[in-house]
């Protein structure tokens, strides 16, 4: 198996900074004004799985950097998974898209991500899931996924259990903020896991698993700034859901800011109690 940090791209800018070089665990800082190496940290690592290009980090990707995260996407389906070592990196994101968990038969590569988060899971590392990934992780740890009754697509407010406002999810409640959500399955909930949240139309919005598993079904970390890139390559669903955009669209200016404030809280809180 080949070596995560192999190729990480390094995101972030940091003044004092004009190069950072590391190959597996050793980094050194170079100076404007000092040619000199000196050993600094190894910088924490992030693999991020991405199913849509325009479906990326958002918010969540400069908190990141600013953590001193190096991380870098990988493209489901383009990019090998299986040569992977699923516990090597810090933390590992798998974000949203448009098919379902259970459709190995039309896209093989799924078999490959399922096999990936039970091996991250089993280790119980820090492991982040949103959308398409909460349901991916739901599969992994054995629970059913499945279509729902209907599309949840817009901005309407979480609902915490207890569990939910004694967790990071706190920043989320539904007096603080919306959230957006865009989908149409849903998942039971996996064996030892601890309902965080639900909406109006689904019960199973969030949980935990273990001490390093989170998974959104909903969208935190979206900014409303890219949310027409998401307009544009969901014009079909939208349409077949009979969904405005132009409401959409409004909602989104209106609504966005405040989550994007509340979404980087949250998982700022979440990668403390990670240690990360």
């Amino acid at each position: 198996m080949r070596s995560l940090t192999a190729g990480w791209g390094i995101r972030g800018k940091d003044p004092e900074i004009t190069a950072l070089i590391h190959r597996n665990t050793d980094m050194w800082r170079v100076s404007r004004n000092d040619t000199q190496q000196e050993p600094v940290k190894p910088m924490k690592t992030a693999l991020v799985i991405q199913h849509l290009t325009f479906e990326d980090l958002g918010s969540f990707g400069p908190l990141l950097s600013q953590r001193g995260f190096a991380w870098r996407y990988l493209e489901a389906g383009i990019d090998d998974l299986t040569s992977l070592v699923p516990d090597e990196p810090d933390l590992v994101v798998v974000l949203g898209g448009p098919i379902g968990a259970y459709e190995e038969d039309r896209y093989p590569f799924l078999a490959d991500e399922l096999c990936l988060l039970e091996r991250r899971l089993a280790a119980d590392r820090p492991t982040l899931g949103i959308c398409l990934g909460a349901q991916l992780m739901a599969r992994a740890l054995g629970a059913r996924v499945y279509p729902g009754p209907a599309k949840e697509i817009g901005w309407k407010p979480l609902h915490l259990t207890p569990a939910g406002r004694a967790s990071p999810l706190a920043h989320l409640d539904d007096q603080l903020t919306s959230v957006l959500h865009w989908h149409g399955d849903t998942f039971d909930l996996p064996a030892g896991a601890t309902l965080l949240a639900s909406s109006d139309l689904y019960r199973h919005q969030a949980f935990t698993w273990g001490r390093g598993a989170l998974a959104f079904q909903c969208h935190p970390e979206v900014r409303s700034r890219d949310l027409e890139r998401w307009f544009i390559g969901n014009a079909f669903e939208l349409a077949a859901a009979s969904r405005s955009v132009p409401e959409l669209r409004a909602d989104s200016l209106r609504l966005g800011p405040t989550l994007e404030r509340q979404g980087v809280r949250c998982l700022t809180d979440w990668l403390a109690q990670q240690g990360l």
